[in-house]
């Protein structure tokens, strides 16, 4: 059996946007990826991504919010980072053959205003991380 390329988002407190990559990768990916996702430290699953994430069809409410792994990291095909702290502090990795790739996104756990403009950021980041995620599985990249 082939090896599926496994694919390792890490942001950093592995709540949102790393969650919200790996729920679509995996929905997305069409059984193509080994995905998982971590955060320099864990933080929780974000109660609002699960909400956006169920309004998008993807249910990640029994993800569990991870510290990275070094030995996932180092069997990790891709590495993808998306947020600026977490590409930053990234782990040193002893694979050489790994793709480490940032795509930054705010974190829209940090938006501010009323629930409806906050969900709305959520939203947005979503909406954004699916394009990306979409764009990966057609081009490989």
């Amino acid at each position: 059996m082939e090896k599926k390329p496994l694919v390792y988002f890490l942001c950093t407190g592995n709540s949102c946007r790393s969650q919200i990559a790996d729920g679509f990768l995996k929905a997305l990916g069409r059984g193509q990826y080994e995905v998982k996702s971590a955060g320099l430290e864990a933080h929780g699953l974000n109660p609002r991504a699960v909400q956006v994430m169920q309004e998008a069809g993807v249910d990640i409410s029994q993800n569990s919010s991870d510290v990275i792994d070094v030995e996932i990291l180092n069997r990790a095909d891709y590495v993808i980072t998306l947020c600026g702290h977490a590409d930053e502090h990234c782990p040193v990795m002893s694979n050489k053959n790994v793709t480490k790739w940032h795509w930054g996104f705010d974190d829209p756990a940090k938006a501010t205003g009323t629930e409806q403009e906050i969900m709305s950021k959520f939203r947005t980041v979503r909406d954004s991380i699916k394009s990306r995620i979409e764009q990966f599985v057609k081009e490989g990249e």
